[in-house]
């Protein structure tokens, strides 16, 4: 039964069912977002999502069986824990108000397709080893909007308080500019003053208007060519890094699993010799 159940968890065609089943999930999860069709077919839903729930219960069950008689074995794996969990939420009491938990609930059905396919699987591990690396690129980064939104409010403060009245405001354009939406737009207004470009509306709050073309250029260029181009391309840089390092650890798993299949195969030929060699004695004990 345990062997049974193990080659059926490591079988094609049974993660292919798994695997429509979340794509099953995934499309249902979307249907519920159109109320008039879903209460229209509500019945058939539910039934969907029902069979949906069957399958995962019984992914969980045939590998936790192919543990043997180590079922714990299987919450060793963090993805097995992460379904254990989805699944479990289903059979909570949810209703009413808490509805919208369960739909939520639904939607993390989706996220087993990374578990589905390997090469997902590899990427969620790459960004996951990233992220150490990246909260340090992080803190660099807000080091360098600290000294750029202060620097902004005493240069640009009194010319355009709409962008860089106080720190907050400053730090909150200052992440406009990073994404490149409109910045020439804020660098436009320092350049040539609040009451002769992009206030508009806004005249009542341009109450000093400052004209200041070189500081301006100077200051926004900079700080995208520094937050845009050699901050993204550290984010990159490490992202890549910890791809690197998932993509070895992969081959790895791959090459231990190889090694495991061979162990298994020399045992086999082994033990087939042995009962070649004990057929040979009978048959030297019991000629015809």
């Amino acid at each position: 039964m345990v062997e049974k159940c193990k080659k059926i968890a490591e079988s094609k065609w049974f993660q292919n069912m798994v695997t429509i089943a979340i794509l099953v999930a995934g499309v249902l999860v979307g249907i519920a977002t159109y109320p008039d069709f879903s209460s229209k077919h509500e019945n058939i839903l539910e039934v969907l999502n029902d069979i949906v729930l069957v399958i995962f219960i019984i992914e969980i069950l045939v590998k936790m069986i192919g543990e043997g008689k180590k079922p714990w074995n299987y919450f060793k794996d963090a993805w097995n824990v992460f379904d254990f969990i989805i699944v479990a939420a289903a059979f909570m009491p949810f209703g009413g108000s808490s509805i919208a938990i369960l739909r939520l609930l639904r939607l993390l059905r989706v996220l087993k397709l990374i578990k589905a396919l390997p090469k997902l699987q590899m990427l969620v591990g790459a960004l996951l080893k990233s992220i150490p690396s990246m909260g340090y690129v992080s803190i660099l980064l807000l080091l360098l909007f600290y000294i750029y939104a202060v620097a902004g409010v005493f240069f640009f403060g009194e010319n355009d308080p709409l962008h860089f009245g106080d720190l907050q405001t400053s730090m909150l354009s200052l992440f406009r500019v990073v994404t490149l939406e409109d910045w020439t737009d804020i660098m436009y207004i320092n350049m040539f003053g609040c009451e002769n470009y992009g206030y508009g509306d806004n005249m009542d709050m341009c109450v000093k208007s400052i004209p200041q073309s070189a500081l301006s250029i100077t200051f926004f260029v900079s700080f995208v060519l520094i937050g845009t181009m050699i901050f993204l391309n550290l984010f990159i840089g490490v992202i890549m890094e910890g791809m690197n390092e998932a993509k070895a650890e992969m081959q790895m798993a791959e090459m231990e699993e190889d090694k495991s299949t061979e162990v298994s195969y020399d045992q086999l030929e082994h033990k087939l010799e042995e009962m070649q060699e004990l057929l040979l004695k009978f048959k030297n004990q019991h000629p015809k």
